[in-house]
């Protein structure tokens, strides 16, 4: 599935752009799932709270108030791992925006071709983000959650908890079944815990306290390995 979000003010801009995406997609066979946003500012709103649900968005860059840039640089922030296309009505404007990292600059309305690369680019950099990404699923709901943002993971029966600075992802899985997929930074310490090594500020009293202060417990099971897993990682190794 491909997620995408289009914004723009203008509803027959954002149904045009839709209904070409649309025949796109059912061509090669790709679900997808559309969101809209008629401004700079819900968008952003509306994405602090469903960080790592969109995998490519495209934006005006003639946005009323909050304008297409900004809001790209504020995605950008939020997301290192989104995709991000440009339309614009202007031609002037079209080298403005390589800071963010843009797949493509269409002029309006966007022509089927170019909407094809633009969905090539995007499928091929979400390929290369899987090597720094968590993928998990709730319900219908795909996430993708940056490794580097992880703090740690929690279990909590047949639920574990991804825990980031800004949210956490709740899904159904085994803490056994995520310590294999995220690979060799993350350490675990408890039968309930799995940290990221890179996320620990030191050890105390049986405790892994996190950059953030937040203190979990470390099983005397798993003291040796951590201790060891953690010193290599504050070595750099």
């Amino acid at each position: 599935m491909l997620r995408i979000g289009i914004c723009d003010d203008a509803a027959d801009a954002r149904l045009a752009l839709r209904s070409v995406l649309e025949r796109i997609l059912a061509d090669r066979n790709i679900q997808g799932r559309f969101f809209e946003f008629s401004s700079g500012e819900t968008m952003l709103h509306w994405y602090a709270h469903h960080t790592g649900e969109l995998d490519l968005i495209f934006l005006d860059l003639e946005l009323h108030e909050l304008d297409g840039m900004e809001t790209a640089r504020r995605l950008r922030a939020a997301d290192a791992g989104l995709q991000l296309a440009f339309v614009t009505g202007y031609a002037e404007h079209v080298f403005d925006g390589y800071s963010v990292g843009a797949l493509g600059y269409l002029m309006k309305p966007p022509k089927q071709e170019q909407l094809e690369a633009v969905l090539d680019r995007a499928q091929g950099a979400l390929v290369r983000e899987l090597e720094r990404a968590y993928i998990c699923r709730s319900g219908d709901i795909h996430y993708r959650i940056p490794i580097q943002s992880i703090l740690y993971f929690a279990s909590d029966r047949r639920q574990i908890h991804c825990v980031t600075p800004g949210r956490t992802y709740t899904f159904y899985g085994k803490l056994d079944t995520v310590a294999a997929e995220v690979g060799g930074h993350f350490v675990r310490i408890h039968q309930r815990y799995l940290v990221q090594d890179r996320a620990v500020a030191r050890l105390e009293s049986g405790e892994a306290v996190l950059r953030d202060g937040t203190c979990l417990p470390i099983s005397r099971s798993c003291q040796t390995a951590a201790l060891l897993a953690l010193t290599r990682a504050e070595l750099g190794e």
